[in-house]
């Protein structure tokens, strides 16, 4: 009997020593995912031997994989460490970066990145921000062996605007199902009997939550609260003009388990953003059984397909609309949720590693 080849993979662990944001949530599950095909013996990792490289700075932080080794390598940390350590610890490997950039100066790589944001929407970054993305975007296009991105909108945007070839950039999609293993959500009180919807405000420009706010000022004897969490920042509530209605909610910043209990018991969950590559946050609400109200963008309706209501991103009475029409009907509700169970069965964490290990099999040698 043969045995597999071995398969060296070395991940890029930067995202593992700072807070979580929506890319590094992607890039935690596919490791999780990863690490979980090889514990199972699937054929399609056979042979692979993976590891997660992080600066040396984190040598003792505990490895959160079992079969994906740790190994810390490197001085300093973030943008640096990435562009200068990381290329001498992978040692001619094939490099996996999945949270949106990765070293110039290495060939042998295959990066994910998630959407084309600083260049399509530059007034929600820095200035340094949008012009490292400027430089660093392209310069990975070229050098990299395979581009991966989050869906087929991005895959067009990134070609657009950073003249990747379309032929070089691959597609995984995202997975809400992480929402479903936190276990013992808090509840969070304060909402009384009444229907609520769920929003998370944001001063990233892009995500648009003026939208709710001009939205709840149209609406007249409101028969259910608007409940927000995070964002909450006069430069985000004040954008609107006037002062917001009594039956809006500001909590400020939750706990994971505390928001999972929003999620469970909101009316619908609200997500008015102008720009995304994906749109993750309606997929995990989705997970958890929250109809959803979104922005009708093209990543958004490829994630979610007829599982949540849209609207335009420009329209506060369409807005207004949606919401007294969905607390108000609770069969609405349940279609929602029925359909949204549905489209998250089709979207897990195994399969975006699977489709991830199919893309660069090619490089792995």
């Amino acid at each position: 009997m043969n045995t597999p080849q071995a398969r060296p993979l070395v991940i890029n662990g930067r995202f593992l020593g700072r807070r979580a944001t929506g890319v590094d949530r992607f890039a935690f599950e596919t490791v999780r995912a990863i690490d979980e095909l090889i514990a199972a013996g699937d054929p399609i990792v056979a042979g692979l031997r993976a590891q997660i490289v992080v600066p040396a700075a984190l040598a003792g932080m505990p490895n959160p994989f079992s079969h994906v080794q740790l190994r810390a390598s490197g001085k300093g940390n973030g943008l640096r460490w990435e562009q200068f350590a990381l290329p001498q610890a992978v040692r001619g490997g094939l490099l996996l970066n999945l949270c949106n950039s990765g070293p110039l100066m290495y060939r042998s790589q295959v990066t994910v990145l998630h959407d084309a944001a600083p260049a399509r929407v530059p007034d929600s970054y820095s200035r340094s921000f949008v012009a490292w993305y400027r430089l660093m975007a392209p310069s990975i296009g070229r050098i990299a062996r395979r581009v991966i991105t989050v869906s087929e909108f991005s895959r067009r945007e990134l070609c657009e605007a950073y003249r990747i070839p379309f032929a070089k950039i691959g597609v995984v999609y995202e997975s809400g199902e992480h929402m479903l293993r936190m276990l013992g959500a808090q509840d969070v009180g304060g909402q009384g009997e009444r229907p609520f919807v769920l929003a998370v405000g944001s001063l990233n420009r892009h995500k648009n939550f003026q939208l709710v706010a001009e939205a709840a000022q149209l609406i007249r004897d409101a028969q259910f609260d608007i409940v927000v969490v995070g964002g909450g920042d006069a430069r985000v509530y004040g954008a609107s003009g006037g002062a917001l209605p009594g039956f809006v909610k500001h909590l400020g910043y939750v706990s994971d388990a505390a928001l999972v209990s929003l999620y469970r018991r909101a009316a619908c969950f609200v997500y008015p953003s102008r720009y995304e590559g994906f749109g993750l946050p309606p997929v995990e609400a989705l997970a958890l059984g929250c109809p959803v109200i979104a922005s009708r963008l093209p990543s958004v309706v490829e994630a979610c397909a007829d599982a949540v209501l849209y609207t335009s991103p420009d329209d506060p009475a369409q807005l207004a609309a949606l919401l007294e029409r969905v607390t108000a009907d609770a069969a609405l509700r349940e279609t929602l949720r029925a359909r949204g169970r549905e489209r998250t069965a089709a979207l897990t964490w195994r399969a975006t590693a699977v489709k991830l290990i199919e893309e660069i099999s090619p490089w792995l040698m």
